[in-house]
């Protein structure tokens, strides 16, 4: 392709992606419902959790909130998987994808215009839950640049854990059966270090938990804020946490951008 042609590619793709920016904001402003139940559901296990089951953990009161906190934030992000498959499944379904489909429209620009937009709103909503932690005890321990770093990786955990869910969204095409298979992935921060330290699982569960990429993620946002140290003797991710969380976030836009944009030019073919 010519620099011109790239130049033009790259114009179109801004172009109509921020157009579908719009749109996916529009659609998430007129489902409040949603966005109410996705910002107000982890405050709510960050009082359940720090309250009821610190209690019962070596790490009780304020010092176990801290260490929920930033699980908690990384948890939310994963659940982009749930609301990327949802949205995209439903305009499968409602045949809104078929309709943008036949218009002049870069391909990549509706699944990256819903990811975006995602991003958006979780950043928003990232806000609340950072001022409640500070209201049970959390703190950020280390640096400001240690914390802008975490914020950030934290929402490209969330971008990449987006387009996961958009392409198992497109190719459920079904809002019903995506919604139950979405709801499903609540398991994740469980086989993790979220909730809880991995070092105390059994052998073969704290290796499970250990290369999830929600227990990197965790780490390095625990490392970063200043919460909890690295764990010595874990695996690869986690005792390099933030390497490890920047190479999971790469494989999975590695995979699953091309396998999005792909499935949404071409539907069922």
């Amino acid at each position: 392709m010519s620099a011109v042609g790239t130049s033009t590619a790259a114009y179109d793709l801004v172009h109509d992606g921020t157009a579908m920016l719009g749109r996916q904001l529009r659609r998430m402003r007129n489902n409040p419902g949603l966005l109410i139940l996705t910002q107000t559901m982890p405050i709510t296990m960050l009082l359940f959790f720090g309250y009821v089951f610190g209690s019962a953990l070596a790490m009780p009161g304020e010092e176990y909130r801290s260490f929920l906190l930033p699980g908690l934030l990384v948890a939310t992000a994963a659940n982009g998987i749930m609301t990327g498959m949802f949205q995209a499944a439903q305009d499968t379904h409602r045949g809104v994808t078929d309709r943008l489909r036949t218009l002049p429209v870069s391909r990549a620009a509706v699944p990256l215009g819903q990811s975006v937009a995602d991003v958006v709103v979780t950043a928003a909503g990232t806000v609340p839950l950072l001022l409640v932690g500070l209201a049970v005890g959390w703190r950020v321990e280390g640096s400001a640049a240690g914390a802008v770093t975490a914020v950030g990786l934290l929402l490209l955990f969330r971008f990449a854990t987006t387009w996961v869910g958009i392409f198992l969204g497109l190719l459920t095409r079904n809002e019903e059966a995506a919604g139950q298979l979405g709801g499903a992935t609540f398991i994740l921060p469980l086989l993790s270090n979220a909730y809880i330290p991995a070092e105390g699982l059994p052998g073969w569960l704290r290796t499970v938990a250990e290369w999830n990429p929600i227990s990197a993620v965790t780490t390095a946002l625990r490392d970063l804020f200043g919460n909890a140290p690295v764990p010595q003797g874990a695996a690869w991710p986690v005792a390099h946490p933030v390497a490890g969380s920047l190479t999971w976030c790469a494989l999975l836009l590695a995979v699953f951008v091309p396998l999005a944009v792909h499935r949404y030019a071409h539907g069922e073919r």
